[in-house]
């Protein structure tokens, strides 16, 4: 293949190909990009990834037309986990550069959605040109309400909008209800300030990918499902052994000793959770996958380690504070608390790191014998 090949591509992020027309990406060919923008425009003719394609082909055709060497094709990630669809779009890149032989790209998407992929797209292929296909609509109130109506239509928007609002007005009804008009106020910005967190720090991605390994965990009848279960009820426990610490020793010194109160009782539960949730990572891994035993094994010391840390530094912390007197540790042993948790923290940590590397080591060790074999 010629070295100065081109690849036109479309990037479907939210994977509307599959959701909605229900093809199966990567489509690699004019004929099958055609018959994708096709079928796509069939089911919805309002959705832009159809210009999109449409565009992408006729890109295809203009450069084809004055002897340029192009590709093209189309990739696609995940309607409802972008964290897992960006993963995809990387490997279905991989594989359609392996196939096409193209040294450079012309992107091509629907708007700037689409376009968050382009670092990854740039990590493996030079882009020498993005092309963002945006449809006109008219300006009025109709069409306005219409484009409101049709992204609240949609689930992946109706979840992020409605789901917080309409669990907002609940909450508020009900301190309401109750006889708290002040505290409904404070409960409903709560929500709303934890939700937009979440979403800020991608910790709903991050749930959303964990529930789908977990369900990917039962369809593969892996062990990890049994011990991500019981890693969930512990973290359930520690919840309620946290809040439990929480109002044992209330203290009225601000937040901060209100929240290591919590740790305190919860930290426990919430470190055995992690160990149980790894060493369920480490036997699947060593059942199924023995390479990536390496990269699991150092889990369980991590876990380890910040839990004695968190441990010792709450235990040492209300041991000298003068607002929580019915806390059972002096401070004398507060600081022997802290001092040897936190050393025994770090050793694990070291020990845990050091053992990642000899199996490194030994891994290495492995493939260099075997090439001798071979040779």
């Amino acid at each position: 293949m010629s070295k100065d090949r081109t690849l036109v591509l479309c990037v479907d992020r939210d994977d509307d190909i599959g959701f909605k027309a229900g093809i199966e990406g990567p489509i690699v060919g004019r004929d099958a990009c055609l018959r994708a923008a096709n079928a796509l425009g069939l089911v919805d003719a309002e959705d832009s990834d159809v210009n999109a394609l449409f565009e992408t082909v006729r890109i295809f055709d203009e450069l084809s037309g004055r002897g340029e060497n192009v590709a093209i094709a189309v990739i696609s990630g995940n309607h409802t986990n972008l964290l897992e669809g960006d993963r995809r779009i990387a490997s279905s890149l991989d594989t359609i550069l392996v196939e096409t032989g193209a040294a450079s790209c012309i992107l091509v998407s629907d708007g700037a959605e689409d376009e968050y992929v382009l670092p990854i797209i740039q990590s493996r292929v030079p882009v020498s040109s993005v092309r963002r296909v945006v449809v006109s609509q008219m300006p009025n109130l109709e069409g306005t309400y219409y484009i409101l109506k049709k992204l609240l239509d949609d689930p992946k928007v109706s979840r992020i909008v409605l789901v917080p609002l309409g669990l907002a007005m609940i909450l508020y009804a009900a301190a309401y209800l109750l006889g708290y008009p002040e505290e409904a106020t404070i409960v409903v910005v709560c929500v709303i300030g934890i939700y937009l967190l979440f979403k800020g720090l991608g910790i709903d991605e991050v749930f959303q990918y964990f529930v789908s390994s977990l369900q990917a965990s039962l369809r593969g009848g892996r062990f990890t499902f049994v011990s991500y279960i019981a890693a969930i009820l512990m973290v359930l426990v520690g919840v309620v052994m946290g809040f439990s610490s929480y109002l044992q020793y209330y203290t009225s010194s601000g937040l901060f000793f209100q929240l290591l109160a919590f740790i305190y009782g919860a930290i426990t539960w919430f470190t055995a959770s992690g160990l149980v949730a790894s060493v369920g990572k480490i036997i699947d891994s060593f059942l199924n996958e023995r390479v990536g035993v390496r990269r699991a094994i150092v889990l369980p010391f991590f876990v380890l380690a910040i839990g004695a840390i968190a441990y010792g530094a709450s235990i040492y912390i209300l041991s000298i504070s003068d607002d929580v007197p019915r806390f059972p540790i002096t401070s004398d042993m507060g600081v022997r608390y802290i001092i040897f948790l936190t050393i025994g923290g770090l050793l694990c940590a070291f020990f845990g790191v050091y053992l990642q590397s000899l199996l490194d080591r030994w891994v290495s060790d492995q493939k260099m014998v075997a090439l001798e074999r071979e040779v």
